[in-house]
C-alpha cells in the first residue's frame, strides 16, 4: 500500500495557525489573495457567493478552497461579520521577495460582530456594543463596550434588568462564562464562551486599575459593584487576549446605567411603537422620521435618547430650551448646521488613533473637524445663554497649528503612498526628498549625454522592481554600445545594460526611498502620539457636538413639521390637544392631512378611556400617537400636537397588535396574555398603558371576561395608571355606569348608502357596531361572501336576546372584585366561589390562570 504524502509546508503553517483560532474563520494571505480552506471555505463561499474549488493537500485527499483578492477585503469582510462570523485576518509578516521558502505569517486582527474598527462593518449612527454577562444566583453583572467609540457602560440587576438592557442597547455580540448557562432570550444573538479565568474578581479589579491608572474604582461609582467589575474585566480579557486589541487608551472611563433615571419601556413597547425599527421592512420607524442629525455622534446620541427617555424635569427643560433657542435663531442654526456637515466621527477617529489604525486621510478629516469646531465655538461665544444648556467647547487652536505645521494639506489614503509630512519638519527628510526629486533630472541629463556619445537615438533609461535601473538599446543599434557598459538582460528585440554611474545613482536613490519611508512612518507615529494627549478633551467636545447636533436637528424637525413645545410637570395628568402620529403623518400621500385628536387622562376623573369603533377607523393610531407624543416630550423634543401638557411618566406599556411565538410553543393568545401579565405586574402610579383588543385570541365570552377583569383591576388598583383601552367588545361600554374613572369614546364614521367613511375623529360616547363586514368589502372580499355574511349576521342578531345580554352585563357592573354574584343557592357555584377566593391573582402566571380557568370549566361541566 502506497504511503500517503505529508501535508505541504504551506498547509502545515495554515493548520498550526488555524488550531489557535478554532472558532474563527481564518483568512489566510497567500500572495495577492486571502484564502480559506476546508469548512471555512464552504462557509465563505456560501456567505459571499464566491466559487468553491478543491486543491491537493499533499496527500491522496483534497481540501476545499475559496478566496478573494486582498484588495477586496473591505468589501467581503463586512458580509462575513454581519453573518455572525468571527474572522481572523492572517497576514504575511515578511516581504516574499526577501524570503527563501515559506513566508512568515500571523494573525494581525480578530474581527468579531462586537469588536471591529472597520467602517464598512459599522453603522455610523449606531453603536456597535459587545456585552459581557456574569451572574451568580439571580444577580447579573453587565458591561457594554463599543471599542470603536471607547464607550464603556456597566449595570447590575436581575434577569429582567438584563433583558431590558439587551432590548435597549441591542448588542452585536455577547460573551459569557463557559461554565454558566446563557438565558434563552440571548441564544439568538451572536455569543462566545470565555474560559472561567476571565471571570475572576481579583483579575478583573487589577485589570481595571491598570488600565485606568487609578488606585480604586470609586471615582467611577462602581467600587462596590462586584458583578459588574467581573463582567468588565472579562471584556478586557476578550479584547486583549482573544481579539488582539491591546491599544485601548480611548476607553477612558466607566459609565453607570442607572435605570431609575430613565423612563422604562419593555421590548413589547419598543416594538409596538416602532421606536427604532419599523414593523414592516419597507416601513419607517420613529427614529427614521425624527432624525435630522448631521454627525454620526449626533445620530448615536439621538438613538440613545429615544431608548432612554428622561425622568429628570430640569434636564428635559434644558434640552427643550436649546431647541427653542434655535427656533428663534434661524440663521445661526443654518450656519451651525453647515459646519456640522464637515465634522467627521470624532469618537471613532479617536478609537482608530488609539489603536494605531488611523490613516493620513482620516487624520485630515480629524483636522478639518477641529477647524469646524473652532468656527462653531466662535459663533456660540456671541450667545452666552447657550452655555446654560451646553458645556463650552474647547479652544483647539494649539493642536490645529501643530497639525497644520506637520502635515501636508492633501493627504493620501495610505501612509505608504508618501508625501504626508510637510516640508520643513525634518531636515534629513527634506534632504532625501530633494535627492529624489533631482533624480529625474539626473536621468534625463544622463540619457541625453549617452545618446550624443553613442549616437543611439532610441536609447532609453528605465527601472523595474526586479532588475533596478537599466539602459535599453534595440538590437539594430547594439553594435554602437560602448565597451564600458555591462550587459544586464537580453530581450527578444533589445539588450539592457548598466554602467558604474547608473549603479551608483541606483544605490543612492533606492536608499533614499527606503529612508524616506522609514522617516515618514516615524514622524507620523510621533504626530499621532502627540494628538493622543488630547484624547480626553476631544472625546468631551465630541459629546458637546452631539448634543448640539441633536438640538439643531430637533429644531429643524419642529419648524418643518410644525411641532410645538410641550409643557412637562410633576402632575399625573396627560393633556394633548390636536395630537398627531408622526410616522403615519410622514407617510401620507402628498396633499392629504392627518386628522388630529385630543386626549385627556388623569387619576381623578378620566383614568381609563374605552375606545371603540370599527376596524381601520384609527383606534390603534390614537393609542400609539399618545405614547409617542409623551415619549418625545421626555426625550427633549417638540411634539406633533397643538398643545401638550404632560405629567412625567416613568413607564410606558403597550399591548398592541397580534403576534405569536410558535418556536417557543406560544400561540397569539398566549403571547397576548404574557404581555398583559407583564403590564399588570409592573405598573406604577406614573405609568401609561395602551391596550388594544385584549382577549380577541380566545372565545367571545372568555375574551370579554378577561378584558373586563383587566379594566376593572386597573381601575381599582391604588396606583391608578393612566390607560387607553381600544376594544371591539361593546359590552365594555357598560363599565362607565359603575366605574367613575372609566369613560367611553369612539372613533367616528359616516354611513352613506350602505358604505362607511372613516372620519378618524375621537368623540365622547361608545360605539355599538364594528362594521366588520363593511371592512371586508373594502378589502376586496368576493361579493358572494359579503352578502352571505350579511345574511348570517341578520339571523344571529334576530335570534339573540338583546335584553337578556344587557341584563347580564348590568349584573357584572354591580359586582365587586370579591365576586359577590356567586351568592346564588347553587352548590356548584358555591364551590367555584371558594376555589376563586383561594387564588392569589398577583402571583398567578398566565399558564396557571388558563389551567385554573379550565378546571373551573370542568366543574361546571360536571
Amino acid at each position: 500500500m502506497a504511503k500517503a504524502k505529508k501535508e505541504t509546508p504551506l498547509m502545515g503553517q495554515y493548520n498550526s495557525i488555524k488550531a489557535k483560532y478554532p472558532d474563527a474563520l481564518l483568512l489566510f494571505r497567500v500572495g495577492d489573495f486571502y484564502e480559506t480552506f476546508g469548512e471555512d471555505a464552504i462557509k465563505t463561499s456560501q456567505i459571499l457567493g464566491i466559487v468553491l474549488t478543491k486543491r491537493a493537500n499533499g496527500s491522496a485527499s483534497h481540501i476545499e478552497l475559496a478566496g478573494f483578492p486582498h484588495h477586496s477585503l473591505d468589501s467581503y469582510l463586512p458580509k462575513l461579520v454581519r453573518a455572525g462570523m468571527r474572522v481572523a485576518i492572517c497576514d504575511q509578516l515578511e516581504d516574499p521577495k526577501m524570503v527563501k521558502g515559506i513566508v512568515k505569517r500571523g494573525v494581525t486582527e480578530l474581527v468579531t460582530p462586537g469588536v471591529t474598527f472597520n467602517d464598512q462593518v459599522l453603522n455610523a449612527k449606531r453603536n456597535n456594543f459587545l456585552l459581557s454577562v456574569h451572574h451568580e444566583k439571580e444577580k447579573f453583572g453587565m458591561a457594554l463596550v463599543d471599542i470603536s467609540t471607547g464607550e464603556l457602560l456597566v449595570a447590575e440587576g436581575n434577569l429582567e434588568k438584563l433583558q431590558h438592557l439587551v432590548n435597549t442597547f441591542d448588542p452585536s455580540e455577547i460573551i459569557y462564562q463557559r461554565s454558566s448557562l446563557l438565558p434563552d432570550f440571548l441564544k439568538n444573538k451572536n455569543h462566545f464562551k470565555l474560559e472561567d479565568w476571565a471571570f475572576q474578581y481579583d483579575y478583573a479589579y487589577e485589570k481595571l486599575l491598570q488600565h485606568f491608572k487609578t488606585n480604586s474604582l470609586k471615582g467611577f461609582g462602581v467600587e462596590e459593584m462586584k458583578m459588574a467589575i467581573i463582567a468588565t474585566g472579562a471584556i478586557f480579557a476578550y479584547l486583549v487576549e482573544d481579539t488582539h486589541h491591546s491599544l485601548l487608551q480611548h476607553i477612558s472611563k466607566i459609565q453607570l446605567i442607572p435605570q431609575e433615571d430613565y423612563l422604562m419601556m419593555d421590548n413589547f413597547t419598543l416594538r409596538n411603537l416602532e421606536i427604532i425599527y419599523p414593523s414592516h421592512p419597507k416601513g419607517k420607524s420613529l427614529l427614521d422620521i425624527i432624525d435630522k442629525t448631521t454627525t454620526p455622534m449626533g445620530g448615536r446620541l439621538l438613538r440613545r435618547r429615544l431608548i432612554l427617555p428622561l425622568k429628570n424635569l430640569n434636564e428635559i427643560n434644558r434640552r427643550l430650551a436649546l431647541v427653542s433657542f434655535f427656533n428663534k435663531e434661524d440663521f445661526l442654526k443654518y450656519e451651525i448646521s453647515e459646519l456640522l456637515k464637515g465634522i467627521s466621527d470624532l469618537d471613532r477617529l479617536m478609537g482608530k488613533l488609539a489603536a494605531e489604525k488611523i490613516t493620513p486621510k482620516e487624520l485630515s478629516y480629524f483636522r478639518n473637524s477641529l477647524s469646524n469646531i473652532q468656527e462653531i465655538r466662535g459663533k456660540l461665544l456671541q450667545f452666552p445663554d447657550v452655555m446654560a444648556w451646553l458645556n463650552p467647547l474647547n479652544n483647539f487652536e494649539e493642536i490645529l497649528q501643530y497639525l497644520q505645521q506637520r502635515l501636508n494639506e492633501d493627504l493620501p489614503v495610505s501612509l505608504n503612498k508618501g508625501n504626508v509630512i510637510k516640508e520643513g519638519v525634518n531636515e534629513e527628510l527634506d534632504h532625501l526628498r530633494n535627492l529624489q526629486s533631482k533624480g529625474k533630472n539626473f536621468l534625463d541629463e544622463m540619457r541625453d549625454r549617452e545618446i550624443e556619445r553613442t549616437e543611439i537615438p532610441s536609447l532609453k533609461i528605465d527601472f523595474n522592481n526586479v532588475f533596478g535601473y537599466y539602459i535599453e538599446v534595440r538590437n539594430t543599434h547594439k553594435d554602437k554600445v560602448p565597451s564600458d557598459w555591462i550587459r544586464k538582460q537580453t530581450l527578444v528585440n533589445a539588450e539592457r545594460y548598466i554602467t558604474e554611474e547608473l549603479k551608483e545613482y541606483e544605490s543612492q536613490i533606492l536608499g533614499a526611498e527606503e529612508k524616506i519611508s522609514i522617516l515618514e512612518h516615524q514622524l507620523y507615529r510621533e504626530t499621532c502620539q502627540h494628538i493622543l494627549e488630547y484624547i480626553d478633551i476631544v472625546q468631551e467636545n465630541s459629546k458637546i457636538i452631539a448634543q448640539l447636533d441633536c438640538g439643531v436637528g430637533f429644531s429643524t424637525l419642529a419648524v418643518n413639521e410644525q411641532y410645538t413645545q410641550p409643557i412637562l410637570n410633576e402632575s399625573f395628568a396627560l393633556n394633548i390637544q390636536e395630537g398627531r402620529h408622526p410616522i403615519i403623518e410622514a407617510s401620507l400621500p402628498l396633499g392629504e392631512k392627518y386628522i388630529p385628536n385630543d386626549i385627556f387622562l388623569d387619576r381623578d376623573s378620566q383614568q381609563i378611556i374605552m375606545v371603540t369603533g370599527p376596524n381601520m377607523a384609527g383606534k390603534s393610531a390614537i393609542l400609539r400617537q399618545t405614547a409617542i407624543i409623551a415619549l418625545l416630550a421626555q426625550v427633549g423634543s417638540f411634539v406633533p400636537a397643538k398643545h401638550a401638557e404632560i405629567g412625567l411618566l416613568d413607564k410606558i406599556f403597550t399591548r398592541v397588535g397580534a403576534s405569536d411565538n410558535l418556536a417557543a410553543g406560544e400561540s397569539t393568545f398566549m403571547v397576548e396574555m404574557n404581555e398583559a401579565a407583564n403590564i399588570l405586574n409592573n405598573i406604577s402610579e406614573r405609568s401609561l398603558i395602551l391596550l388594544d383588543e385584549i382577549g380577541r385570541g380566545t372565545s367571545t365570552y372568555d375574551g370579554v371576561s378577561i378584558a373586563w377583569a383587566i379594566a376593572e383591576y386597573l381601575h381599582q388598583e391604588k396606583k391608578q395608571p393612566k390607560t387607553l383601552f381600544a376594544t371591539h367588545y361593546h359590552e365594555l361600554n357598560e363599565m362607565t355606569l359603575n366605574f367613575e374613572r372609566i369613560k367611553n369614546y369612539h372613533v367616528s364614521i359616516k354611513e352613506n348608502k350602505g358604505s362607511i367613511i372613516f372620519l378618524r375623529k375621537l368623540i365622547p360616547g361608545g360605539s355599538e357596531h364594528s362594521f366588520g363586514i363593511h371592512v371586508a368589502k373594502l378589502a376586496g372580499m368576493p361579493t358572494k361572501v359579503v352578502k352571505r355574511a350579511e345574511e348570517i349576521l341578520t339571523t344571529l342578531e334576530n335570534n339573540r336576546a338583546p335584553q337578556e345580554a344587557k341584563d347580564k352585563v348590568k349584573k357584572l357592573t354591580e359586582e365587586s372584585m370579591q365576586l359577590s354574584f356567586f351568592q346564588l343557592d347553587d352548590p356548584v357555584l358555591e364551590n367555584i366561589r371558594e376555589e376563586l377566593n383561594k387564588i392569589d391573582i398577583n402571583s398567578l402566571t398566565p399558564i396557571e390562570a388558563l389551567m385554573k380557568l379550565n378546571a373551573i370549566k370542568n366543574m361546571i361541566g360536571k
